[in-house]
């Protein structure tokens, strides 16, 4: 990743208006900037969560709060905690996100 042309800046992530994203069961709340082609999310994830997609996109995720269940297609799962993350590339390895608990993730893709 190349970040170019986007000069330096703070976000109070409480400013930004939350968007509401419903999975195949539970709601997942999305506050959102872009820079450029950058994407960078504060995302919260209501308990009993389950992503309605397998998704292609690649990301830097990390896991602030709560626990983040992460299936890959191919079977294989993965549990964040708070101070874990993850990162896949574009079209790497489908994955989809769920969790019991609740969990609030920093994302950058």
């Amino acid at each position: 990743m190349q970040i170019t042309d986007v000069p330096f800046q703070i976000i109070n992530w409480a400013d930004i208006r939350p968007t509401e994203h419903p999975g195949e069961t539970g709601v997942a709340y999305w506050r959102t900037q872009h820079f450029g082609q950058i994407r960078v999310r504060m995302v919260e994830y209501s308990p009993g969560y389950l992503a309605d997609h397998w998704c292609q996109k690649g990301h830097v995720l990390l896991c602030l709060d709560g626990e983040l269940d992460t299936e890959l297609q191919d079977g294989r799962t993965f549990r964040l905690t708070p101070g874990v993350s993850y990162q896949v590339a574009d079209d790497a390895e489908p994955h989809r996100s769920s969790t019991r608990t609740g969990a609030r993730l920093f994302i950058v893709d």
